[in-house]
């Protein structure tokens, strides 16, 4: 198959890696998919230099899209913010819950990075996953819920642990 192999563009300059091809059929024909070579690049020089993937991280656990999209909240929302991360050093607020109501009270909703506008997981993601562990950004919060205001706050970011 294909898997492995290069990716070029129509100048022969190599733009990724292909990994897979989504074929309804079974035959080498469909959708390939193939990582960017940047990334290729970048995670090949963390294995020669640490021996592992290093990644970057914020430090938050996120809702789900389609949960923010259901609030009518433009931004990621933060649900949780675990202790000892960049996050938390900044001061960035999950979600909490009402003493009196039990409802969830919104905490902040991540609007940007380093200025550039965030309006899904997958944006926050890539605006940190191409910087160092350690790096400072700054990541703008409204708090308060939709109404709210924008705050700036500077975040070191920190090693995002695998799953695995």
């Amino acid at each position: 198959g294909n898997s492995g192999g290069p990716l070029l563009d129509s100048r022969g300059r190599l733009i990724g890696v292909n990994t897979v091809i989504y074929s309804p059929s079974g035959a080498s024909s469909g959708v390939g998919f193939a990582i960017p070579s940047d990334t290729v690049r970048r995670v090949v020089n963390q294995i020669i230099r640490v021996g592992r993937v290093v990644r970057a991280g914020v430090g938050v656990h996120c809702a789900a899209d389609q949960i923010a999209r259901r609030m009518n909240v433009d931004g990621v929302i933060v649900l949780e913010v675990p202790p000892g991360s960049g996050a938390a050093a900044a001061g960035i607020k999950g979600v909490t819950r009402d003493p009196g109501t039990g409802a969830a009270v919104l905490g902040d909703v991540i609007v940007a990075v380093e200025g550039t506008r965030v309006t899904a997981v997958e944006d926050l993601l890539a605006k940190v996953e191409t910087r160092d562990v350690g790096e400072v950004v700054r990541i703008t919060v409204r708090r308060g819920g939709s109404g709210g205001r924008e705050v700036d706050l500077k975040v070191r970011l920190t090693e995002l642990k695998s799953r695995m």
